[in-house]
């Protein structure tokens, strides 16, 4: 009796692509898309849908902090950040400059948190959104205050969907939130906020404190008893392999750009500036870093996502050493 197939619940993004590659020529995986997102992905990984994912990496960890869904971490699947773009809504009548100003708050958390990352802090709200040129790019865009309600439109557009919600409004200005929702492209910050120019204003990007993707699987398939155990111990390597083809240099120039193109039919100057950005683990994939998991619960509990425990956070409980190693 063949083995079952391992079922691997994945966004299908550019990110995907050295995996995508792998299922290609393996015969022991199956793909299956969650077009949804993360929370969809943590959803079939509770319903027994799936046996391993790929997904956000701040997403699951709070999953398993919060008992969301019962996983555990065992590899690192993209090791760079997202960029998140942050922009200011306009009230009519109210400048940009004085709408930075009612936010001043935000700017200066901004300005932290990019300290914080490394990142230096510009004015784009105020020389406008091609600051960076085409090869300033944001991975997510999001507003810099809590949703008060649902999105008020919605629009499809260059194969993901752009949801724009009215924030809080203090009087001064009011901020959107512009959310790419299981977008395929690397958007240019220009392109994505084009159709609402009239509404907001982009200010500047903010990379995400951790790696952006990481890999998780099931208590089902980590059990000694599975049968599925071996496949997710040889699917970790085959990945990793797989990853640094991609991400060889001579697949960037040439290879890793036509595959991109070809699946998801970006136009190559796009392509070309995503890899330049983008990186996946110089290791293996089955590597976790223990300072990129304590950072991202510190800056979880700081943003008021979680509550830490009684006796801090127990690592052991987010990742399985049994499959995965600590670095």
């Amino acid at each position: 009796m063949a083995a079952p197939r391992l079922r691997i619940g994945f966004v299908r993004e550019h990110f995907c692509s050295p995996l995508l590659q792998l299922a290609a020529k393996n015969s022991s995986i199956e793909l299956v898309e969650c077009p949804s997102g993360t929370g969809q992905v943590m959803t079939r990984l509770k319903n027994n849908e799936i046996d391993v994912a790929i997904a956000l990496t701040e997403s699951l960890i709070a999953g398993i902090a919060k008992k969301t869904a019962e996983f555990k971490l065992v590899g690192t699947y993209v090791t760079s950040p997202l960029n998140w773009a942050v922009i200011v809504g306009k009230c009519q009548g109210v400048e940009v400059s004085e709408a930075r100003r009612s936010t001043g708050r935000e700017d200066r958390h901004l300005q932290d948190r990019k300290r914080q990352s490394g990142h230096g802090v510009g004015h784009g709200a105020e020389r406008g959104l091609g600051r960076r040129g085409r090869k300033g790019r944001a991975d997510r865009v999001r507003g810099s205050r809590h949703v008060q309600e649902p999105p008020r439109r919605s629009e499809r557009r260059q194969g993901g969907s752009i949801h724009v919600g009215a924030l809080h409004d203090e009087g001064k200005a009011t901020t959107l939130s512009l959310s790419l929702c299981c977008s395929a492209r690397t958007y240019a910050v220009r392109g994505i906020i084009q159709p609402y120019l009239n509404e907001v204003r982009f200010i500047d990007y903010v990379p995400t404190p951790w790696h952006s993707w990481a890999i998780v699987a099931s208590p089902a398939t980590l059990s000694s008893s599975s049968p599925l155990l071996p496949t997710l111990q040889s699917f970790l390597p085959d990945l990793s392999a797989s990853m640094h083809a991609f991400d060889s240099p001579a697949a960037r120039a040439s290879d890793s750009v036509e595959f991109i193109k070809a699946q998801f039919g970006y136009p190559e100057e796009d392509v070309r500036a995503w890899l330049d950005q983008v990186a996946y683990p110089k290791g293996e994939a089955h590597e976790v870093s223990r300072a990129m998991v304590e950072r991202t619960l510190d800056t979880l509990v700081k943003a008021g996502v979680l509550d830490p425990p009684e006796g801090g956070w127990r690592l052991e409980d987010f990742v399985d050493t049994s499959v995965a190693k600590w670095v």
